[in-house]
Order: C-alpha cells, then sequence, then structure tokens
C-alpha cells in the first residue's frame, strides 16, 4: 500500500504528499552511469557480501551489538533508492500535521511540500551511496540500502581500488544500522523528537509574525557578520523558532551530529588491515565533499548539505576526543540513555561531555 493510500485509510495526515513527492523525483532523477553488465552484477554481488563482514568489523571496534544476528544489504539503483526513502519517511512523518489544520488546506501544503520534497530526493538520489533508514523495510523494521551506481560512479571518480572503497561505505552504513539496533531506545527516542519538531511548525509560523521585527532584525545581524558568513538554512530556520522549539532542534542537531560522526570515526578507525587504502580513499573523499561546479555548490547549500557536511567533522571530532580520553567503552555511554547523548554545545566542547558523564 503506498504511504498516500495507508494515510486517507486511517485518518492519519502528513506534513507531505509522499506519493507526489515520489512521482516528482521518478520525472527529474538521471540514470546512473552506463556500465558493462557483467561490471554491474559483479558490484551488485560485492556490495552483497560485503555489508556481513563490514558489521562483524563495527561489532568488534565498538563493542556493540555482538550478539545480535547478521543481515544483508539492499543493493538498489536510484530510483528504488527514491522509493525506499520516501517509504521511511513518510513512516516517520506521518500524523504530524497539526490537528487544527483543515483538511482542503493541509492537501494543498501536503502537495506542494510532495513536490519540493521530491525536487530534494531526484538531487541526493544521484549522490547518495548508502543509507540505513531504521523505519523502512517489512513492517517498518529498518533497512540498509546501498546504491550501487552512486557508488560505482564515485569509486571510479575517485580512483580507488573498488573492494576498498565498498568496504568503506558498508562500514559507515552498518555503523548507523547497529546504532539503531543495537540501542533499544534509539529508534524510539529519535522518532518521537521528529514528531514533536514537526508537531511545533504552525507555532513556529504563527510566532513568525509576531516576532517579525525582531526576525530581521536577526538576520541581517547574522548576515553582517563576518565571522558566521551566510546564515545559510539552518541558521535561518533556527532564528524563525520559539524557544520550545528551538529546544527540540538543538537536540535533533546534537543526536544526529553524533551518529553521522561516530559513523565517520569508524568507518576510518577500522583501519588499513580492513581497507588498505583507507588514507587515500579518505583524502579524496573529504575534497569532493568541498568539490562540484556553482550550481551543484548552491544547490547544497540551499538543502542543508553543506551544513550535513559540517556536522560529519565535528560529529568525528566529538568521537576522536572522548574516544582517546575515556577509551571505547567509555565513548559508548552515550547509548546508555537520551540523557547521555551530548548536548549541543557539548559537541563542540567534549571535554564537558565527559565531565559531566565521567565526572572528570
Amino acid at each position: 500500500m503506498s504511504a498516500a493510500a495507508a494515510d486517507q485509510q486511517d485518518g492519519t495526515r502528513s506534513p507531505v504528499d509522499w506519493g507526489i513527492a515520489v512521482a516528482t523525483a521518478q520525472k527529474l532523477i538521471k540514470p546512473g552511469p552506463a556500465v558493462p553488465m557483467e561490471d554491474a552484477e559483479l558490484a551488485v554481488a560485492q556490495l552483497r557480501g560485503a555489508t556481513d563482514a563490514a558489521e562483524t568489523h563495527v561489532r568488534e571496534l565498538t563493542g556493540l551489538g555482538l550478539d545480535l544476528p547478521l543481515h544483508p544489504g539492499d543493493v538498489v539503483d536510484r530510483r528504488r533508492w527514491v522509493e525506499a526513502a520516501a517509504e521511511g519517511l513518510a513512516a516517520l512523518t506521518d500524523g504530524a500535521l497539526p490537528a487544527g489544520q483543515s483538511r482542503s488546506m493541509s492537501g494543498v501544503l501536503a502537495g506542494s511540500a510532495g513536490v519540493q520534497a521530491g525536487m530534494v530526493l531526484a538531487f541526493l538520489g544521484g549522490r547518495v551511496l548508502g543509507q540505513y533508514d531504521p523505519f523502512g523495510g517489512d513492517q517498518q523494521g529498518g533497512r540498509l540500502l546501498l546504491v550501487a551506481p552512486n557508488i560505482m560512479a564515485a569509486q571510479r571518480a575517485l580512483d580507488v581500488p573498488a573492494e576498498d572503497f565498498q568496504m568503506w561505505v558498508c562500514l559507515h552504513e552498518c555503523t548507523h544500522r547497529l546504532q539503531f539496533t543495537a540501542v533499544p531506545w534509539l529508534r524510539d527516542y529519535f522518532s518521537g523528537e521528529v514528531a514533536s519538531f514537526l508537531s511545533g511548525l504552525d507555532e513556529t509560523a504563527t510566532g513568525a509574525f509576531t516576532r517579525l521585527p525582531e526576525i530581521i532584525k536577526q538576520i541581517r545581524s547574522r548576515a553582517g557578520d563576518s565571522d558566521a558568513g551566510s546564515p545559510g538554512p539552518i541558521g535561518l530556520m533556527e532564528v524563525l523558532q520559539s524557544p520550545r522549539q528551538r529546544a527540540v532542534f538543538d537536540r535533533l542537531i546534537a543526536l544526529s551530529t553524533l551518529l553521522e560522526g561516530h559513523a565517520d570515526h569508524v568507518m576510518d578507525a577500522v583501519g588499513p588491515s580492513v581497507v588498505p587504502s583507507v588514507s587515500t580513499i579518505r583524502a579524496r573523499f573529504t575534497a569532493r565533499r568541498r568539490g562540484g561546479g556553482v550550481l551543484d555548490r548552491l544547490l547544497r547549500s540551499l538543502l542543508g548539505v553543506d551544513a550535513k557536511i559540517k556536522q560529519y567533522a565535528a560529529g568525528a571530532a566529538f568521537t576522536r576526543y572522548v574516544v582517546d580520553e575515556v577509551g571505547m567503552t567509555g565513548f559508548n555511554r552515550v547509548w546508555e540513555s537520551p540523557e547521555t547523548v551530548p548536548l549541543r554545545a557539548e559537541i563542540a566542547d567534549p571535554a564537558a561531555w565527559v565531565r559531566r558523564v565521567h565526572g572528570r
């Protein structure tokens, strides 16, 4: 059953019409690079085989999920990734539209949001290498996706060994899967925070009108701050938020930065015994993240992708500092409960997290 059909059947409402989003993305997305069939089949087989080995390495390094069963990842093309991503996002956001809005108005807004979401999915569908979606798959039990054409295209552009690059990507995505499967409270906590954030959007929009002079002043102040630079999509979003909304947003930013940075740390920390060319891959991949033409850089900025790249670096630096200070076992205190997740300020000041959680 499609997300849209399920939405109509149970009476819940989503802020996005995901059926429109998928249709829009499928029209816009470009096919993957042309490769010989035998090369494509070999890459698919290698990726399927790499996930079990990658997760085994992640478990040994982190100490997480040592007794959990191993499951292969799903290798997909760009169009199937769009469908799967929309399914997971629908599961996460359905029913989040403020109840006070009329159904006719919510339908108009959801359709418009669906077109915008489709454009984003089309852009990302040509770039995403892999993804663990904790809300996708059978009965929304979670699903690991590897986008074969994008992995092949990136590996060739970087000119690095194919098997090394495939394992490196799988290490990252398997770390994300292990975060959600080995930490019992994380999935519900994350979905609850997202629901809380989305439910406050109406409050944010209404409050923005009453605080318009203050908002304009803040935007001008940020734009004129040579150290801060352009406020960007995240900065503008924060200006519009109410204090309650900002608190939820800060928790989401801190959590997502932790998850991304931890995965980035693990994919490099596993080391050259598993990925012999890991240092070359990291150096070239980091340069590629910063690259792109003018249009590509503009789109990434508008979509907040550049802010996401900064999350990887900040989260990895937090993880590296804490592991150096208290070891991996000490770092794993972050997974004990929502209270031990670092605050947003602690991501930039990991010593503060060590003092708060470890008492030193």
